[in-house]
C-alpha cells in the first residue's frame, strides 16, 4: 500500500509541475492587487475578464491543494491502521484512496482544459456531407451519439435547430450543451467524421462511405462580443417539421446572417420567435468568437464554403462497420473495436488521447 501511496503522490506532484503552482499563486496575487485599485470597474469588459481569470486560477490552485491535503489525510489513516492494527481504519483509508484516485483523474482532465472558454457551455452543430441519404442518416446517428455522451457525463442537452433529410436522417442539427467543461470536453470533436457500412438504403446491399461534419463552439457572455445590428440580416420563416396537422402555422423560426463574414445561424425549436432569436444570437456570438480565436484568419470565401470539404481525405475519425468493425481517430491513432459502445456515447478514449496530444500536461 505504501507503494500505491507513493505512486499517487508522484502523479499529484506531476500535476502540480504541469500547472506551475508558484506561477498560479503569483497570478492570483497580481489580479487581486489589480482589482483593489480605484477605477478597476470603469472598463467593465476588461474587469470581467480579470474576474474570470482570477476564478480560473483560484479554481485550479484550489483543486491541486485539495488533492494534496486529501492524500496527507489518507497517509495518516494508514499510519494509524498500522500502529493500532485497526482493520476498520484500514478499510476506511482504502476506500478514501480509491475515491482520491478517481478525483485525480477527474482533476487531471480539467487541468488539460486550459483555454479561456473550456469551462463554458457550447453549441455542437452537425452537417451532412458527401454520401446523399446515407450521410443524412449518419448525421442523425451522430446526433444520437453525442446526446448519449452528454447524458452519461451529466450535461444538459437540448436540440435547438434541425433540418430533416428528404428521405431519412438530418441535413443538419444543432445541440445546446450545458455543463461544467462542456466545451473543453467536446472541442476536439470538431471535424469530419466518416462512416463505412452496408447501406440500408441500397437495394443491392453494397458498402457505402458517407461523411458528416461536427463543429463545436463555446457559448460566450453577451458582453464578450458586441455585434452591430447593421451587420445582421434577420429572416423569419415557418419552422420545419413532418408537415400535415403538425406543421407550424406561424413564422416563429429565425435565420440570422452576419453580413461581414457570411456566417448563418438559425433556430426553430423554441416556443416563440423571440426565444428563437435570442438562441440564434447566442449561436452567432459563439461562432464569431470561435472565428476570432483561430490562429490564422481564413478568407471569407473559405468561411462561406466550410461544408465543401466534408468528404474523403478530410476526416478526423472513421467509423467502420463493414468489412470489419473499428473506430479509428486519425489524429491520435487511437482505435476502439467496440463500435456500438462508441455510437452509444463512449467517447472518452478519443477525448483523453486528443487532449493529451495537445501536450498541455505530461501524462500522469
Amino acid at each position: 500500500m505504501n507503494e500505491h501511496l507513493r505512486d499517487l503522490r508522484d502523479r499529484i506532484t506531476r500535476l502540480g509541475q504541469g500547472l506551475d503552482v508558484d506561477a498560479l499563486r503569483e497570478q492570483v496575487r497580481r489580479v487581486e492587487a489589480e482589482m483593489a485599485r480605484p477605477g478597476f470597474w470603469q472598463d467593465r469588459a476588461t474587469a470581467q475578464a480579470r474576474v474570470r481569470e482570477l476564478e480560473a486560477a483560484k479554481g485550479r490552485l484550489g483543486e491541486y491543494e485539495r488533492l494534496t491535503a486529501a492524500l496527507d489525510e489518507i497517509e495518516v489513516l494508514f499510519q494509524l491502521a498500522d500502529e493500532e492494527g485497526d482493520e476498520g481504519t484500514r478499510t476506511e483509508a482504502e476506500a478514501a484512496l480509491a475515491k482520491l484516485e478517481q478525483d485525480v483523474e477527474r482533476v487531471r482532465l480539467q487541468f488539460l482544459l486550459s483555454g479561456p472558454y473550456d469551462a463554458s457551455d457550447c453549441f455542437l452543430a452537425l452537417n451532412a456531407g458527401a454520401g446523399g441519404t446515407d450521410a443524412q442518416d449518419w448525421t442523425e446517428m451522430l446526433l444520437r451519439m453525442y446526446t448519449r455522451f452528454c447524458e452519461r457525463v451529466g450535461f444538459a442537452v437540448r436540440l435547438v435547430d434541425e433540418s430533416p433529410g428528404e428521405e431519412a436522417g438530418l441535413k443538419s442539427a444543432t445541440l445546446e450543451v450545458k455543463g461544467k467543461y462542456a466545451y473543453g470536453y467536446l472541442k476536439g470533436e470538431s471535424g469530419v467524421h466518416r462512416l463505412v457500412r452496408i447501406s440500408p438504403f441500397d437495394s443491392a446491399a453494397r458498402r457505402h462511405t458517407s461523411f458528416a461534419s461536427v463543429t463545436v463552439t463555446p457559448i460566450v457572455p453577451e458582453d464578450d462580443l458586441v455585434i452591430s445590428d447593421d451587420d445582421l440580416k434577420i429572416d423569419s420563416f415557418r419552422a420545419g417539421g413532418p408537415g400535415g396537422q403538425h406543421m407550424q402555422k406561424n413564422e416563429t423560426a429565425i435565420r440570422i446572417t452576419h453580413l461581414p463574414t457570411g456566417i448563418v445561424v438559425g433556430c426553430q425549436n423554441e416556443r416563440s420567435q423571440m426565444q428563437n432569436k435570442l438562441t440564434a444570437m447566442r449561436m452567432l456570438r459563439a461562432k464569431l468568437r470561435a472565428l476570432m480565436e483561430q490562429e490564422h484568419a481564413r478568407k471569407l470565401d473559405e468561411l462561406r464554403g466550410e461544408l465543401a470539404d466534408i468528404e474523403w481525405g478530410h476526416q478526423i475519425r472513421s467509423y467502420v462497420l463493414q468489412p470489419y468493425q473499428m473506430v479509428k481517430d486519425h489524429r491520435t491513432e487511437v482505435e476502439v473495436g467496440n463500435v456500438q459502445a462508441v455510437l452509444d456515447g463512449d467517447l472518452w478514449p478519443f477525448i483523453w488521447a486528443w487532449l493529451e496530444a495537445q501536450q498541455i500536461l505530461p501524462k500522469a
